[in-house]
């Protein structure tokens, strides 16, 4: 113990990392919290983009955009929905079910564009393009923590699909803006 509080005298080893030596149960715990802190993060995220999707398909004219923007809504239902059974699973009993204040805002900034622009289809484009911005930073952030097996493949997988709707909704947006 003389050892140890030397160590930590000297700044070696921090007090914090003493008390995770001696009682593991406390690092457990504290990995735990963090990892459903990262899932409740991207759950609210999903759930932005689920209905922040929804509002999109209800705005656009095109039917091809309706039925892709439902579509991806429905995606992120069912993401969010197996991220809070990874949450549970962790010890969760209540994990996120709403969106951000921030996607709040987003929507409604949406909702205003939508009917300033007469429901410019490329106007909703873009705002969905720069919503999608803010979920693919989302996955980059939690993949960056240290994700217990198999939530790190859930969290990746779902990382490829959202990113591989965020540029396909890039490429509808820029063609959009060329043919006007």
């Amino acid at each position: 113990m003389a050892q140890a509080a030397e160590q930590t005298a000297r700044g070696n080893v921090s007090a914090e990392t003493l008390v995770f030596r001696r009682h593991p149960y406390l690092l457990y715990m504290s990995q735990t919290k963090e990892v459903i802190s990262t899932l409740n993060s991207l759950i609210e995220t999903l759930k932005d983009g689920q209905e922040g999707f929804r509002q999109a398909s209800e705005a656009v004219q095109d039917h091809q955009l309706k039925s892709l923007f439902s579509e991806y809504s429905l995606q992120r239902s069912k993401f969010a929905g197996e991220l809070q059974n990874h949450a549970i699973q962790l010890g969760e009993h209540d994990p996120e079910k709403t969106s951000s204040t921030a996607g709040a805002l987003h929507r409604t900034w949406i909702n205003l564009k939508a009917a300033l622009t007469s429901r410019d289809d490329g106007a909703i484009l873009a705002e969905c393009e720069r919503g999608e911005d803010s979920a693919v930073a989302e996955y980059k952030k939690a993949m960056e923590h240290n994700l217990p097996e198999p939530l790190a493949d859930v969290v990746s997988r779902q990382y490829t699909e959202v990113k591989s709707a965020h540029d396909h909704v890039r490429s509808l947006r820029d063609a959009a803006k060329n043919a006007s």
